[in-house]
């Protein structure tokens, strides 16, 4: 919601100031077609040859995201604490062996059944399962778990970020083909430099036009969407460091409810639950992993 009064804003301080300071719209309306077929057709080009059909994908998919804010809120991230309780009070009570159902399977699993948004991410079920199987297998130096999780976080933010470099790009451009758009507008005002000083003035404005409006969506619209992509990536990724912290407290010895508390603590501010909401969400686990 904030993103679209931003947008709203941008329009209406811009095109509202320059109406007020008696600058004439019909300009810009007559030009506008012809100079966003130029830059945003280019610009749209270049993007895709530029990028791979899967980080296009996502782009377009992630300007979705910039309006609906960031996937988890403070009911997934505790119920991502409540999770991991679940498989560590496993582990710690019938030993790593037992937890092979709940990982091999998850989709079968109590523990994992009970909270189905987090099951069907696969990102989040992957990290948890691949990483609780390298411990049923002898993993459980804490160190080198972390280093394994570690990786694996830096893969993903990697994967996660590309749509808003991909944007990020196409925004340092825009400027640049704003002003291919201008030298063409110019060539064609040369080209007609025998007609009378009014039609010379409204083309050299058109021209003009060009300059503006790629300098306009550069800092104006796809600069910022951008960044706000790229704020709630990496917002989101904080969820899958949720489970680096839960796993490597454990293997170094921690409770349970120690691990847990250990990583509700990097659970960003804003969104944290409370020491006493997790606490009685914990005593909501199925008793499978009691």
């Amino acid at each position: 919601m904030l993103s679209i009064g931003g947008i709203a804003m941008v329009f209406i301080m811009v095109f509202g100031g320059y109406t007020l300071a008696g600058g004439k719209m019909e300009v810009i309306i007559y030009a506008l077609p012809f100079e966003m077929m130029m830059i945003g057709g280019a610009a749209i080009g270049a993007f895709l040859i530029a990028n791979s059909a899967d980080t296009a994908k996502k782009a377009l998919g992630g300007l979705g995201r910039v309006f609906k804010g960031p996937r988890w809120g403070r009911d997934d991230y505790r119920d991502l604490l409540c999770l991991m309780y679940g498989l560590i009070k496993v582990m710690k009570a019938k030993g790593a062996v037992a937890l092979e159902p709940h990982i091999e399977t998850p989709h079968e699993s109590p523990i994992f059944t009970s909270y189905p948004k987090i099951l069907a991410d696969t990102t989040v079920t992957a990290l948890i399962c691949d990483t609780l199987r390298m411990v049923t297998m002898n993993l459980d130096d804490p160190h080198q778990a972390e280093d394994f999780m570690e990786r694996q976080l830096e893969k993903l933010h990697h994967e996660h970020s590309k749509p808003a470099h991909a944007l990020q790009t196409m925004a340092d451009g825009l400027p640049a083909l704003g002003i291919v758009a201008a030298v063409l507008g110019v060539i064609k005002t040369m080209a007609s430099i025998d007609q009378p000083v009014e039609i010379l003035g409204r083309m050299i404005g058109g021209a003009l036009v060009g300059t503006f409006l790629g300098v306009f969506l550069s800092y104006g619209l796809v600069g910022p969407i951008a960044a706000r992509l790229q704020q709630i990536v990496d917002q989101d990724m904080q969820f899958y460091a949720i489970v680096r912290d839960t796993i490597t407290a454990n293997l170094h010895g921690h409770a349970a409810q120690v691990a847990v508390e250990i990583g509700r603590g990097n659970v960003p501010s804003k969104i944290q639950p409370s020491f006493y909401d997790l606490e009685e969400a914990l005593n909501a686990v199925p008793a499978e992993a009691a």
